[in-house]
């Protein structure tokens, strides 16, 4: 295995999952918002969120040793209106950033919950646009019919939407476990009910500047961790089982593809026919079971 490409494919599964988590909980938050008051559905959501961010920091810091001189990386800013590389770095220290923001007012309710949701649009069609760049890298090589497809794209998207499904099932259930483990501890009396206050934003930015002490984070914390209510444990349910329909669904989208682009290079020239035949084999098969 050439392990000098192995920091690039880590920066574009992790990227890939990140901006698909941050899609799913969106889409997550809105529908749930419908039928539940917005302390349940930021209680479902507040948690995962805040481990997107550390996920990217991850993929970004295992992409520099892509490179063989570090001091390289500034020069992608120069070619932002021309090359596709370049435009991915952008937008991926784009995501980043805007992810932090909403993050930090999300957790400390900094500003109305119109403000944090446009950030959260923005944050979502930045990573769109990151994710769209990392498969114009290949789509664009016209020399690599393997690659010079529309099937690029959709299987760069697929593979961030079923990431971010699968991590956020797993992660809704994590959550849940924790908070199931605090509140066998407070039955127990090991842990303080009282240490577990009401989840309630302050709305203003000069206040929230206040709970950045020791007090105010411990308090955000014990909210976050809070025994889970009927109502929770029955969003909770019905997201992980939706899914996991979700995921299966575009799994069986993959698979289907994968019939019509190898027919696709099979039909080609001389290298697409070439390139149609790695797409065989006991290691294929295993990949597509």
């Amino acid at each position: 295995m050439n392990v000098h490409e192995l920091p690039m494919i880590l920066f574009t599964v992790i990227a890939q999952m990140s901006v698909g988590t941050f899609i799913v909980l969106g889409v997550i938050q809105l529908i749930a918002l419908v039928r539940h008051d917005s302390r349940s559905v930021d209680r479902l959501t507040d948690p995962i969120l805040f481990a997107i961010g550390p996920a990217m920091v991850l993929g970004m810091g295992a992409s520099i040793f892509h490179m063989n001189d570090i001091t390289n990386m500034f020069n992608v800013f120069r070619h932002i209106d021309s090359s596709w590389l370049s435009r991915e770095i952008v937008f991926g220290v784009g995501f980043a950033a805007l992810g932090l923001a909403f993050a930090v007012m999300q957790w400390f309710r900094i500003g109305s919950s119109l403000l944090r949701q446009a950030l959260a649009a923005l944050t979502a069609l930045v990573g769109i646009a990151l994710v769209w760049s990392m498969s114009q890298i290949y789509q664009s090589l016209v020399a690599v019919p393997a690659w010079n497809t529309a099937i690029v794209p959709f299987h760069f998207f697929a593979s961030s939407l079923m990431l971010g499904a699968l991590a956020t099932g797993c992660a809704l259930t994590i959550t849940a476990l924790v908070r199931r483990r605090r509140e066998i501890r407070t039955e127990s009396g090991t842990v303080n009910p009282a240490d577990s206050p009401s989840d309630e934003g302050t709305g203003s930015g000069a206040t929230a500047v206040g709970t950045l002490t020791r007090t105010g984070l411990r308090r955000r914390v014990s909210s976050l961790t809070a025994p889970t209510t009927a109502v929770e444990w029955a969003v909770v349910t019905r997201t992980v089982q939706s899914l996991a329909f979700f995921t299966a669904a575009i799994g069986v989208a993959v698979i289907i593809s994968y019939s019509l682009y190898i027919g696709a290079l099979s039909a080609g020239n001389e290298a697409a026919v070439t390139s149609a035949q790695v797409f065989s084999g006991s290691f294929f098969v295993a990949r597509l079971i």
